[in-house]
């Protein structure tokens, strides 16, 4: 099969994956669920799991993993020599999983996090839990090691997610940057505006739940140069900094101040890092459905792909949750602001 041949494909195959997935109209049809085992028919509708409710939710939510990443694979094997880009993005659970999988070693918990199952894409020895020397040695994890094999001690829970992060996006960032133009025009504006709103939402994070200052959070941030007035992706995140988090006004100047909780009209004020993260999801999901069909035989139209699938899937795991917490499945939407 020739590459344009692969491509069509690629992209014929993404389109059937989309068709019945649950966003834009079909996604009103979650409001339809009204207990999980009604979204796990809703979803899995040849599969019959007779599960009490309370362990329904744990395998529920990993099915719904499993199948977002089946349909990424699914169009990642369409080649016969994958992309890198597109593998990396797959392997966005393997560096999510690692930071679990470490965090829960560090805290010396008894039970091994789930992980999910990449296949051949995956490097990291998760069955080695909770040896994690046994885990990474060998694969480009390994530079969390000391001399003796040992995670370094100074790498405490958020120190790993920064410096898994800043490694991910890195890796992504310099894959990208080295494509033709003509392949990464929408992928380069939506992974942008993704990584500046990563390190806008880890930066609001850190300064409600962490306490921390300003110049603690800017060790923290993903620093990836780019061209233009923003000299760095971090740039934004940086810039919010000089903002009080108890005065909504105080923001009004700043790019992503659309997506803050609103103002309480004359009542208590405070910025609210989940809000913010909702919000900034559904504007990456909108970015990458509008550029979906715009360029279809470039690897912009995978890219966008892969982020609605794992958009549809936050969506489908977070309905899982707020039923398992007895709200209703319009509840749930009107709280992520997704509107069907």
């Amino acid at each position: 099969m020739q590459r344009m041949g692969e491509r069509a494909y690629a992209y014929a195959k993404a389109c059937g994956i989309i068709g019945k997935s649950f966003v834009g109209k079909r996604m009103k049809g979650l409001e339809s669920a009204h207990r999980l085992s009604e979204l796990d028919r809703l979803v899995f509708p040849l599969e019959q799991w007779n599960l009490p409710e309370k362990e329904l939710l744990h395998n529920l939510e990993g099915r719904i993993t499993d199948r977002a990443v089946n349909s990424i694979i699914s169009i990642v094997e369409c080649f016969s020599k994958p992309p890198e880009l597109l593998t990396l993005l797959l392997r966005s659970y393997e560096y999510a999983d690692l930071k679990n999988a470490l965090i829960s070693a560090l805290g010396a918990e008894k039970t091994a996090p789930a992980h999910t199952d990449l296949g051949r894409y995956q490097t990291v020895r998760f069955e080695k839990w909770p040896d994690v020397r046994a885990m990474i040695e060998g694969t480009e994890f390994e530079f969390l090691l000391d001399k003796e094999g040992v995670l370094y001690r100074e790498l405490g829970s958020v120190q790993l997610q920064t410096v898994l992060d800043r490694r991910y996006y890195g890796a992504i960032w310099n894959s990208l940057s080295g494509m033709p133009q003509g392949d990464r025009q929408a992928a380069e504006k939506i992974l942008s505006a993704e990584i500046s709103l990563r390190n806008s939402g880890w930066a609001l994070r850190l300064r409600s739940y962490y306490w921390m200052s300003a110049e603690e959070v800017k060790l923290h941030l993903i620093d990836i140069p780019v061209k233009g007035p923003e000299r760095s992706l971090a740039q934004d995140a940086i810039r919010c900094l000089e903002f009080p988090l108890d005065n909504f006004s105080s923001w009004s100047s700043w790019r992503w101040k659309e997506f803050l909780n609103p103002d309480a009209e004359g009542g208590y004020w405070h910025a609210d890092a989940r809000h913010f993260q909702n919000s900034a999801s559904r504007y990456l999901f909108h970015l990458a459905r509008h550029h979906f069909h715009l360029r279809p035989f470039s690897m912009d139209t995978i890219f966008c792909f892969i982020k609605i699938k794992q958009f549809e899937e936050d969506v489908l795991t977070s309905g899982a949750e707020g039923l398992g917490m007895g709200l209703s499945s319009r509840e749930i939407l009107s709280m992520l602001g997704v509107e069907p």
